[in-house]
């Protein structure tokens, strides 16, 4: 312990540095969790929930293993899990960067087989994400085998070229996955924020091999192991909190920002791509007479009466497959030379209604879902095609009758009936109103043209007779 110098932490810049790595935490955690505690945004299931709590955990265990590993705190390694191998080998490498990178490849990669391949990526995020940080387990195990580090937690030289080599790897492969993309017109910031990881990444790792040299060469100047430690761990918060996230995963809540002070609307996704009129009902739109009659799906078509049904079915706890209609609805106005765009739609929907434990999952074949889940093109016109005609059907035999009987109906009928007085009152008035400009008929023929025009405005008339 003699050749070791500043292995005991305590140093004033050791408490600084661990002060800003507990603010990055909280930071981390209040940014992940701002929309789902204030705007009450409702929580996505399966990889778009899970991939970014995966990466705050991460996080917290790359910043943790640091400060346990970097020697920032004063303790006396008396017990098997405060050793070396522990923090700098497990922690930091698969539970700590190895993981945050590995979500982040795992991201890209969704995003290059939707966007390029237009279809669903062919292994699940919770398989793929397991095989993507398994060399950083072998890699580990292998460390705690042949028992490498020194008393500084430092690794020999060879042993330094193959741990970065690994590291060079993954961001190589993150590159080559953004590369892939760059070409894609985004709506939001997925591109922005994959190149932004990739700079940081690759800068820390930078900046712990210049460490390393820099403590080996001169391993017995004190200053430069505190000096090159407060560094890296400043380095490494404002990398967790560069590195996270969530517009990938979830872009809408990508929109949400707890800088801003005034309110902020959350936006549905039909409203974030700019589809005209999507979840608007204008005053000036005609009203149309509801026939029971008429086939539902027709009737649904409508916006006044899908948006009654939606409120009748939403109240029978069954509002599910309304909701899907609408949004499948909105996806139809979106021009197939928009493949961009009704791909952001055709994800929107199999993430809130068809993959399993969805928030709004809708009763379906499983023939119909696993159609959906195996298309070869997200922005085919007739994906939910299937799916569609069964809820239309599960409307009719467990809605429809019910409805028109409904205190929702007798409203509809009401609201039409004024909107229908209304829109004939507009005409009427359109069609009886005068507007002298429009008027065919000469000023100098006309007996009463003083009353249109006022005293100083009629010298500007020109009379066609001299």
């Amino acid at each position: 312990m003699a050749n070791c110098p500043a292995i005991h932490g305590g140093y004033p810049s050791d408490y600084v540095a661990v002060s800003i790595a507990i603010f990055a935490v909280i930071l981390l955690i209040v940014r992940s969790s701002f929309p789902f505690l204030i705007h009450k945004v409702p929580s996505a299931r399966g990889s778009a929930f899970w991939i970014p709590v995966i990466q705050v955990v991460a996080s917290f265990n790359f910043l943790l293993s640091l400060v346990m590993a970097g020697n920032f705190l004063k303790y006396k390694k008396s017990h098997w899990w405060l050793s070396c191998y522990v923090w700098a080998v497990w922690v930091e490498g698969p539970l700590g960067f190895g993981l945050l990178m590995s979500c982040r490849i795992a991201q890209a990669f969704q995003l290059y087989h939707a966007f390029v391949k237009r279809r669903l990526p062919p292994v699940r995020s919770h398989i793929f994400l397991p095989l993507v940080v398994l060399p950083w387990i072998a890699g580990a195990a292998i460390i705690h085998v042949k028992k490498p580090l020194n008393c500084r937690c430092h690794l020999q030289a060879y042993w330094v070229i193959a741990v970065m080599s690994l590291h060079a790897l993954y961001v190589a492969v993150l590159v080559g996955f953004t590369g892939a993309i760059r070409h894609i017109e985004f709506r939001f910031d997925e591109l922005k924020d994959l190149w932004q990881g990739i700079l940081v990444s690759a800068s820390l790792i930078g900046l712990w091999v210049s460490a390393y040299i820099l403590n080996e060469i001169h391993d017995n100047i004190s200053w430069l192991q505190v000096t090159s430690r407060f560094i890296l761990l400043f380095t490494a918060s404002i990398l967790v909190l560069v590195f996270f996230s969530i517009s990938i995963s979830q872009p809408l809540l990508a929109q949400i920002s707890f800088i801003k002070r005034e309110p902020i609307e959350f936006k549905t996704m039909c409203q974030a791509l700019g589809i005209p009129d999507s979840r608007l009902l204008l005053h000036r739109e005609q009203a149309v007479v509801i026939d029971p009659n008429e086939p539902l799906d027709k009737l649904l078509a409508h916006k006044m009466f899908r948006q009654s049904f939606m409120a009748f079915a939403d109240s029978c706890l069954a509002g599910e497959s309304v909701h899907f209609f609408e949004e499948v609805h909105e996806l139809g106005k979106i021009p197939i030379d928009d493949p961009v765009s009704r791909i952001y739609m055709a994800r929107h929907i199999i993430n809130k209604y068809i993959i399993a434990g969805a928030a709004m999952e809708v009763n379906i074949s499983h023939r119909s879902r696993q159609a959906i889940l195996a298309t070869t093109d997200l922005t085919h016109p007739d994906l939910f095609t299937d799916a569609l005609n069964e809820l239309i059907q599960l409307m009719k035999m467990n809605l429809e009758k019910d409805y028109w009987s409904s205190m929702y109906f007798l409203k509809l009928k009401d609201e039409t009936s004024v909107r229908s007085n209304g829109y004939e009152m507009e005409q009427m008035s359109g069609a009886y109103s005068f507007s002298p400009r429009l008027s065919c008929v000469n000023a100098i023929d006309d007996p009463f043209h003083r009353d249109h025009f006022s005293s100083g405005s009629s010298q500007d008339v020109h009379h066609p007779y001299p």
